[in-house]
């Protein structure tokens, strides 16, 4: 019975081996980004980066990737001070944000179908924010893709939603008018639309 056991297990670990496939890759696109509780338009960008394909049975695949996006928000009213008569004044303002983001995407694969959903950790590079509450983001990405029969082409869309307040509303709104008010918990959400590549068969 021990040896049988044995033998199971040591085809379960070999079926396991010939199925793990490696493939790296690289990814782009448009993103149309915006904070989330605040009146104003989507901004529209890109977004490029790599990743490795970790293909561990047919249809599941584990999908680190590295990618630069630039997000924000345009026409954002900003609330910038008062006349000499107390009136308030307002400007609209468009507001980058730029990040590299780590990420940990989990593959589904039927027919060339494809479910991707994983969470990301972001670090913000750049910005003009005037006041910001979080050098980091975490975010979690869902979407779909079709991989094109025999290439590496994958096309994709996702949706990715920010769980951190980056934005001081504080600064950014007027307390007073509810047109241009900002909410208290502004997160970034983008939605990307682009393409993959991974090389080899």
């Amino acid at each position: 019975m021990k040896k049988l056991i044995a033998i199971v297990f040591i085809l379960f670990i070999n079926s396991i081996n010939a199925q793990v496939t490696f493939k790296p890759g690289l990814r782009a696109g448009a993103a149309f980004s915006t904070f989330s509780n605040t009146r104003s338009s989507y901004k529209s960008d890109f977004y490029i980066g790599g990743f490795g394909e970790i293909k561990l049975t047919r249809i599941y695949a584990l999908q680190p990737e590295i990618t630069y996006s630039r997000q924000g928000s345009n026409n954002v009213k900003t609330f910038v001070g008062y006349t000499n008569d107390g009136e308030e004044i307002v400007e609209s303002k468009n507001l980058n944000i730029d990040y590299v983001s780590i990420a940990m995407i989990n593959k589904f694969t039927f027919n060339g179908f494809q479910v991707q959903a994983g969470p990301t950790l972001d670090f913000r590079t750049r910005d003009n924010l005037r006041y910001e509450k979080s050098d980091a983001d975490l975010a979690l990405v869902v979407g779909f893709g079709y991989k094109v029969p025999l290439t590496g082409l994958t096309i994709e869309a996702r949706i990715k939603k920010g769980l951190i307040d980056v934005i001081d509303s504080d600064y950014y709104s007027s307390n007073n008018n509810s047109d241009y008010l900002f909410g208290d918990y502004n997160t970034n959400v983008s939605f990307q639309l682009g393409v993959s590549y991974a090389f080899g068969k």
